[in-house]
């Protein structure tokens, strides 16, 4: 899916600066996936490099050889070295090509994999279906398991049949935590140099929707990780929590960061610092979970949602999931003018065009993903 910069360029390219008094934090968010159509839309303040200050980068949009920002827009072979980039070209180049996964494995050593395909032909409207297989170990999150996952989610993110994932593991545990047993021999030198569990957050740069389906135990790394998920579904026998405090540590993969966004502070201190669980319906409640379902017919629930997301406009599918993820990150009022431009950019889309004239017409909408 792939659009002129001509197209877009006016809604986007007046979009104003951030003025945020933090230097720390990032003024916009960026579609999750490297290798989408879609490149960053990314604004930093000031940081010293190499002894040197960095100009602001002001929502910097490229999109194959084109570049434009607020104060510029022309071809990249026409400005070349002009307009700052967030990253050299070779970073880039390195960065897309260590992210990209084009097709999945024949089989995988602690998952499994199929596709889901609607009864009717519909345009990228599979849903890829994971599910997380180490029975012994209650699916327990070693690094084995976790490079599988990482790459058939990237593998079934660039299948232009997949406009969904969903994510799930047995009847009894989604995932009982991150492997103890692996984790207890290392020490602060090796965990700290090879950044434990940044390579989780690869799931959260995925463009597509995924849909956690949690049965059973989603304890530790196993809550963690239904949290990066953008939709999670409970079966009735879930139980979510962070016992890390148990182990003498704390929750490292986002448990801290997410959850208080989820439940609110008072609920994601309790959790965190008891290390007691919650059931579904207490999930629920607190906001953690969308949907409590019978856990008999989780997993047959979540691709049906699977296959509604799916069935919808596919950029405009990537641009909501985008948008809303960008709430957390900004203030109301970037947030807001964040939205506008995506919404602003989608009628430069063929989706666009047949989603209203469908409804004009009182008809189904045959989009296209264009």
């Amino acid at each position: 899916m792939r659009f002129p910069i001509r197209q877009i360029a006016p809604f986007l390219a007046e979009s104003s600066s951030c003025r945020s008094s933090t230097s720390t934090r990032a003024c916009a968010t960026t579609l999750s996936n490297p290798t989408s159509s879609y490149s960053s839309i990314a604004a930093h303040t000031p940081k010293k490099e190499h002894g040197h200050r960095q100009p602001l980068l002001r929502h910097i949009h490229t999109t194959n050889n084109y570049i434009f920002d607020k104060h510029a827009f022309a071809s990249s072979n026409q400005r070349n070295n002009k307009i700052p980039l967030l990253q050299s070209q070779k970073q880039q180049k390195q960065q897309t090509s260590s992210f990209s996964c084009s097709t999945l494995k024949e089989s995988y050593d602690y998952i499994q994999v199929e596709k889901r395909s609607p009864e009717t032909n519909v345009a990228g409207g599979s849903v890829g279906l994971i599910t997380l297989h180490r029975p012994k170990a209650l699916n327990a999150l070693c690094d084995a398991l976790f490079e599988d996952l990482i790459h058939a989610a990237r593998a079934l993110n660039e299948d232009d049949e997949v406009g969904c994932l969903v994510l799930t593991g047995s009847t009894k545990a989604f995932a009982a935590g991150a492997d103890i047993e692996e984790m207890s021999k290392r020490e602060f030198a090796t965990v700290y140099k090879k950044n434990m569990f940044a390579q989780w957050a690869d799931i959260t740069k995925l463009s597509k929707p995924i849909i956690a389906a949690v049965n059973g135990f989603a304890l530790g790394g196993g809550c963690e990780l239904a949290m990066m998920c953008d939709i999670i579904l409970a079966g009735s026998n879930a139980h979510f929590g962070q016992p890390e405090i148990n182990l003498g540590v704390i929750p490292g993969a986002g448990g801290t960061q997410r959850l208080i966004r989820a439940v609110g502070k008072s609920k994601a201190m309790e959790m965190v610092l008891t290390g007691n669980r919650i059931s579904a319906e207490e999930a629920r409640e607190a906001g953690l979970v969308a949907r409590v379902i019978d856990s008999e017919v989780l997993v047959e629930e979540a691709v049906r949602m699977g296959m509604e997301i799916a069935g919808k406009g596919g950029v405009s599918v990537v641009m909501a999931k985008e948008a809303v993820n960008a709430a957390e990150e900004m203030t109301l009022s970037e947030g807001l003018r964040f939205e506008r431009r995506m919404f602003h950019a989608l009628f430069a889309t063929k989706d666009q065009k047949e989603g209203m004239s469908a409804f004009l017409e009182k008809r189904k909408p045959d989009f296209t993903n264009e």
